[in-house]
């Protein structure tokens, strides 16, 4: 299990202290991860595994920028898994997704 918190500090460092642009970036993060992580279940339970892959890479982007880097690289193996027809960091993964959004939620 990996015990890391999201944060904004990537955010911050991009935003140049533009608390707009900080607002602005965490907005687009609350808007579409509850959506990608629905693609990801719905494409996980029709077991279509290259459409999982897919959103998993676009949600890997979003652990990058909530800096979580353990969470990164086990998102990273789990992509590469999912296309050879491997799901089983499944459970870790929705750990990650539950800890994002409970973050975004804030």
């Amino acid at each position: 299990m990996i015990d890391e918190q999201p944060n904004i500090d990537y955010i911050k460092q991009l935003s140049g202290g533009d608390v707009e642009f900080e607002e602005k970036m965490l907005s687009i993060l609350k808007q579409e991860l509850p959506v990608e992580i629905k693609t990801y279940q719905n494409t996980l339970k029709i077991n279509d595994l290259n459409q999982t892959a897919e959103i998993v890479h676009k949600i890997k982007h979003k652990i990058s920028i909530l800096g979580l880097e353990k969470s990164y690289e086990l998102t990273v193996q789990y992509e590469k898994e999912l296309k050879e027809g491997d799901k089983s960091k499944h459970e870790d993964f929705l750990k990650i997704l539950n800890t994002m959004s409970d973050f975004l939620t804030k």
